[in-house]
């Protein structure tokens, strides 16, 4: 395994209808969920570390505190769902990168650290985390699955799902809590 860190994005532009309040900045066992995933992200020695979408100046207080430089890069399409959003990343970073949602609260740098053992892999457009569920914003993606997901995006495909049809798909095991995501208020007190 090669020791150059690996980039990360963590997605915070969702329009958090059910959660009523910017998921990214709701506060979690003491600390704002764009934090923890940022500090999962970071402790798993990813870097460089962008978020995309969302409240720049919001995110920009709440990461003041990071051990990270974290970039704030706008949505190239925003309101379109995390299939853009991943798509902005890719372009952005314009390497291998975890990409993951804002609202995975207890995403932990272990977690994190099993997609990377994969980092050197050549027969992956993705790597991405499994549970008891495909967990598509857990994942690292390379630059390589890009063309096809923009020709998918461009013809109208938003689901993620459905726009990996044909990429090279590797399944990693995760614990379930890990990759738990909060959607609502009444997820914040789930314990599975």
């Amino acid at each position: 395994m090669t020791d150059t860190p690996v980039a990360a994005a963590v997605l915070t532009g969702g329009a958090s209808r059910r959660m009523g309040r910017d998921k990214a900045l709701v506060e979690v066992d003491g600390a704002a969920m764009v934090h923890r995933v940022v500090a999962a992200v970071v402790g798993a020695g990813c870097s460089p570390v962008i978020t995309v979408g969302g409240d720049a100046a919001a995110l920009a207080t709440v990461l003041a505190d990071t051990e990270a430089d974290v970039a704030m890069v706008p949505d190239r399409f925003p309101g379109e769902g995390p299939l853009g959003a991943i798509l902005t990343a890719l372009r952005h970073l314009a390497s291998p990168a975890v990409v993951v949602a804002t609202d995975l609260a207890w995403l932990d740098a272990a977690t994190v650290e099993r997609l990377l053992v994969h980092r050197d892999r050549l027969d992956a457009d993705v790597v991405m985390a499994r549970s008891d569920r495909a967990e598509h914003l857990c994942a690292l993606w390379w630059p390589s699955a890009a063309p096809a997901l923009e020709r998918r995006f461009a013809a109208g495909e938003r689901a993620i799902h459905r726009a990996l049809d044909g990429l090279r798909l590797v399944e990693v095991a995760v614990p379930t809590g890990a990759v738990r995501n909060v959607n609502t208020p009444t997820d914040l007190g789930r314990t599975t």
